[in-house]
């Protein structure tokens, strides 16, 4: 996958409604760059998800990493003022460790070890790949904001960190992906074993994950081998990103960035959802979904019909609004 290099941001608000634009003025939106995460710092985290500054602030990746590593550390000992009874944990956890890179190891290595399998055989896996992996550590940055910003239930980054099974499925498979691309497979699919056993969330090693992932309560996620995820998409609970039989080779699908996939969800064999796209809840996809439009159903239909789609003007990612449309789409109410 691409690495993400754009360091300004568009405003979004730009994007059109209008299902008559033709290709080439759709081209013109680059949409690709509303969704790669910028270099911005970590505070103020806003959810408005445009800037109006006239110059983009250039911010060294240290640095961002760094201070939301101090943030986290002064959100755990807020909590352990509030609650004493946290002190061992929270200091084990956050508050011994000397960077973000240990603190994930440590965790992770906590999370994923058992009777066979010490913690402290993992912590050295884990926290060797971690601290040669800086690409690994800037997509732990942008996966922690995405979930503080779209989260309404997430209370701080530390929150996030330590209790989201979503987020650390997400990073294990990070490592789990470098071991694989490194021919480490039996490690790789080792650790995608255990996260399958222990967060209820199954992705291949192979797969590849873009950064600012979110994976809303993620339980039965499943990601088949040769599925790509791009940047800033948000994937709520028993979503399938599968294949369509026992063929080999690419058979799985191809998400776009800023893509929004609802609960339930089959996304079956090797097909595009587009850019900015939203899928709805409970939906079967069999075929390809162009950029910028809402698809829903059994199979799955695009919302204003396959000839003339209505194109949603903001990143569903972002919003996480799941329900827009549904007035086009049926006029069922209870």
């Amino acid at each position: 996958m691409a690495a993400c290099i754009d360091t300004t941001r568009t405003d979004t608000s730009q994007l059109s409604r209008n299902p008559n634009r033709s290709q080439s003025d759709d081209q013109a939106y680059n949409y690709v760059k509303f969704c790669r995460p910028p270099p911005v710092p970590c505070t103020p985290f806003s959810r408005n998800h445009t800037k109006t500054t006239n110059k983009p602030a250039v911010v060294d990746d240290f640095d961002q990493q760094d201070s939301l590593w101090r943030i986290m550390k002064e959100e755990a000992r807020v909590d352990v003022e509030q609650e004493p009874i946290l002190s061992s944990y929270y200091f084990t956890s956050i508050l011994s460790q000397k960077s973000l890179e240990r603190a994930l190891a440590n965790l992770l290595s906590i999370k994923l070890s058992n009777s066979s399998l010490p913690s402290t055989t993992l912590y050295d896996l884990f926290a060797g790949v971690l601290e040669e992996s800086p690409e690994i550590i800037r997509a732990v940055v942008e996966d922690l904001k995405a979930v503080k910003e779209r989260d309404p239930a997430c209370v701080s980054f530390v929150h996030s960190f330590l209790n989201f099974k979503g987020f650390l499925a997400c990073q294990a498979h990070r490592v789990a992906h470098k071991l694989w691309s490194q021919g480490r497979q039996i490690l790789a699919l080792l650790i995608q074993n255990r996260v399958s056993e222990v967060f209820a969330v199954d992705i291949h090693p192979g797969a590849k994950m873009g950064q600012g992932i979110l994976f809303d309560h993620a339980t039965g996620v499943i990601v088949g081998e040769t599925a790509v995820i791009g940047n800033n998409v948000s994937i709520l609970h028993n979503v399938t990103l599968g294949g369509t039989g026992k063929a080999c080779g690419d058979r799985h699908p191809k998400i776009g960035d800023g893509v929004l996939i609802g609960a339930g969800t089959c996304i079956l064999g090797n097909i595009r959802i587009g850019d900015g796209a939203k899928i709805g809840a409970g939906s079967v996809v069999l075929k390809d979904v162009p950029p910028r439009t809402t698809a829903v159903g059994n199979p799955a239909r695009l919302i204003g019909g396959k000839e003339n789609p209505i194109k949603l003007d903001r990143i569903p990612s972002f919003t996480m609004d799941h329900t827009s449309f549904i007035a086009d789409w049926s006029d069922y109410v209870i």
